[in-house]
């Protein structure tokens, strides 16, 4: 199931992985908006269509479950699978960053 996950998500868009990184806190879609908006420094703006599209195919995969309602709003979490897939993904970003720091410092 694993290995079917990484095949289907990895490498993962930008819009993806910070969808799924604000999940580490319970969060509604407008809320998901609100904080990677903040952690990008605005550079990255989530449409509510990319949100809620994420969020079906993160939630069938059971990347994320419900965590409950805050006013009225669907709040979701990350599951184990959730965090797993971040961990991975963050260690093929790391990769990159060395071997690109590795290669540009030896010129």
């Amino acid at each position: 199931m694993k290995e079917q996950l990484k095949k289907s998500y990895l490498p993962m868009s930008e819009s993806a992985y910070y969808i799924l990184l604000s999940l580490k806190k319970p969060r509604h879609g407008y809320g998901i908006i609100l904080y990677v908006k903040e952690i990008t420094k605005n550079r990255i703006t989530l449409g509510a269509g990319t949100i809620y599209g994420t969020l079906t195919k993160f939630e069938k995969d059971n990347l994320i479950v419900s965590a409950g309602e805050e006013d009225r709003r669907k709040l979701y979490k990350l599951t184990d699978d959730g965090v797993w897939l971040l961990e991975e993904e963050l260690r093929r970003i790391d990769e990159l960053c060395k071997n690109g720091h590795s290669i540009l410092e030896g010129l």
